[in-house]
């Protein structure tokens, strides 16, 4: 059984879509999505420096086109045969499209909205993100609350992310949980999953009210718990949610497993959620999409795993 999964914020860097405009009517795709959202989505996949593409409200909306596109390039989602799809954080939204919960204007232009309401609400405080690479979770969990952080993401693998202020940030780069390898600051632009983020949790409600979400045709595995969810309306309640609500990525995983996961596929810009499965899903073969030379090693992935 495959996977199909889509990365979240940080994920990005500079040019990283470069290749993938050469593909043909990519070029044009971008145009008119960066038409709707009124953002110039191929200059900042091409040209902008990493300052200018760290920017969450520029961030979000780059990463849900540079998925849907190098997706696209595989064939239709029916093509690919997915037995599930799930993303990470924003990736969700890509996740979702790719289960026809969305279109892709409509998913394109709710990140878009999602990127402003988030990049407003961490202008309010500097906050941040950091990883913390080994130790026990739930040692480290404890250690996180009595900083005053938020375990924004639990990824698995022996990997958290922390979330707060940057002075409890660097705090915790002063007294790392027992066990702690490294803490490694992300570039992200806010405490995102956090109660820090509450005040976009409203503007991207209002936001879904105008959208009419389809039920998921492959399942859908959620950040929420990990669970799949088989409404369209459920899937949309989540992600407006989930926003200041923590990433459960471990427990995604652990449902892969329940279902039987033999393959996995991250869409551009791979090799994150690769890596965590590599250690947390022994056995899974795992394949990232960097560059369109990817894809003939992934259709191959897909002729051999997916249904």
């Amino acid at each position: 059984m495959l996977v199909l999964v889509a990365p979240g914020q940080g994920a990005q860097t500079p040019g990283f879509l470069t290749d993938w405009l050469q593909l043909p009517g990519a070029a044009d795709r971008v145009a008119a999505w960066s038409d709707t959202i009124g953002l110039d989505l191929a200059h900042y996949g091409t040209e902008a420096d990493a300052d200018a593409i760290r920017d969450t409200a520029v961030a979000q909306p780059l990463l849900v086109a540079a998925g849907l596109l190098s997706a696209s390039a595989l064939g239709a989602v029916s093509d690919i045969a997915p037995g599930a799809v799930a993303g990470h954080s924003v990736g969700e939204i890509t996740a979702a499209a790719f289960a026809g919960v969305l279109d892709d204007t409509a998913a394109l232009t709710l990140v878009r909205k999602r990127g402003l309401a988030m990049a407003e609400a961490a202008a309010t405080v500097e906050t941040g993100m950091s990883a913390l690479l080994g130790g026990d979770p739930e040692v480290s969990v404890a250690h996180l609350e009595k900083l005053g952080l938020t375990p924004a993401n639990v990824n698995g693998a022996g990997q958290i992310v922390a979330a707060g202020t940057m002075r409890q940030l660097a705090a915790l780069a002063e007294d790392k949980p027992e066990g702690v390898r490294k803490v490694v600051p992300l570039k992200v632009a806010g405490a995102f999953h956090t109660h820090h983020m509450a005040p976009a949790v409203d503007v991207l409600a209002a936001a879904a009210k105008e959208l009419s979400p389809a039920d998921p045709a492959v399942p859908y595995v959620s950040n929420k718990d990990g669970r799949t969810v088989a409404a369209g309306a459920e899937v949309l309640d989540r992600l407006v949610g989930q926003v200041a609500n923590p990433v459960r990525w471990d427990l995604c995983m652990e449902t892969f497993k329940e279902l039987g996961v033999t393959a996995l596929i991250e869409v551009c810009p791979g090799g994150t959620l690769t890596g965590l499965a590599k250690r947390a899903l022994p056995g899974v073969k795992t394949l990232a999409l960097k560059s369109p030379a990817d894809l003939d090693a992934a259709r191959d992935l897909i002729a051999e795993h997916g249904a």
